[in-house]
C-alpha cells in the first residue's frame, strides 16, 4: 500500500472483529511511533499496551463508552482486541530543554510558544493510526476525561500525562459518526499562500 493510499484509507473505526492481533504487529506499530518528530529529541511519549479484557473494560468505562454505546455505536473500547494509552511527558521537556545544548544564552530555558510535548504525542498518535492501516487494522480514538483515575488504573506516574486512548483490531461493519456528512473542507479553502 502507498503512502497515499494509506491516509486517505485512516478513519475512526468503533467496531472490531474479536480476532487477536499478533504481538509482532502491535510491536511493530509502537516501533514507529517512536519515530515522531520531538523537540530537542527529548522523547516525551510512552506507550500503554493494553490487551487484558478487565483492563480493557476498566479504560473504556472511563473514556465513557457507555455513552457511545447509548448513541448507537458498538462497545469499541473495550471490544477492541487492544488498546493503546499514548502518553506524553512535560517535565522531560523542561529537563531536555535546561541541558547545556539547549539553553538560552542568558542561561535560561526556551519561553515555550507552544506546549510541543502535545505536538510530539499528535505526531505519534497520527503515526500508530497510519501505521494500524498499513497493518491492515483499524484505529480509533476516544477521550478520557478522568486523567487521574487513568493514572491509578494504569500505574501512570504523575508527571506523565495519558492523551487518551487507540482501539486498535481488525475492522467490523460499524456505524459511521455523523460527523462525516459534513465532508472534507475544499482544499482550496484550507490552503492559504503567503499570508491568511
Amino acid at each position: 500500500m502507498d503512502f497515499e493510499e494509506i491516509v486517505r484509507k485512516r478513519r475512526m473505526v468503533r467496531h472490531f472483529r474479536d480476532e487477536p492481533i499478533p504481538e509482532a504487529v502491535l510491536l511493530r506499530i509502537l516501533d514507529l511511533a517512536r519515530h515522531g518528530p520531538s523537540a530537542g529529541y527529548t522523547q516525551g511519549q510512552d506507550f500503554i499496551l493494553v490487551t487484558d479484557q478487565q483492563a480493557r473494560r476498566a479504560v473504556a468505562q472511563l473514556a465513557g463508552e457507555e455513552s457511545y454505546v447509548q448513541g448507537g455505536f458498538h462497545p469499541f473500547i473495550s471490544g477492541a482486541p487492544a488498546l493503546i494509552v499514548p502518553c506524553t511527558n512535560e517535565a522531560a521537556y523542561h529537563r531536555r530543554y535546561r541541558e547545556a545544548d539547549k539553553l538560552m544564552q542568558d542561561g535560561s530555558e526556551i519561553d515555550w510558544p507552544v506546549p510541543y510535548w502535545f505536538m510530539d504525542a499528535g505526531c505519534a498518535v497520527m503515526i500508530i493510526l497510519l501505521g494500524a492501516v498499513n497493518e491492515g487494522l483499524a484505529a480509533g480514538f476516544a477521550g478520557v476525561w478522568d486523567l487521574d483515575a487513568l493514572r491509578r488504573l494504569l500505574g501512570i506516574p504523575a508527571e506523565v500525562m495519558p492523551m487518551g486512548v487507540i482501539p486498535l483490531g481488525y475492522p467490523a461493519p460499524d456505524k459511521r459518526s455523523a460527523s462525516l456528512k459534513r465532508g472534507r473542507r475544499p482544499v482550496e479553502n484550507s490552503i492559504h499562500r503567503e499570508r491568511w
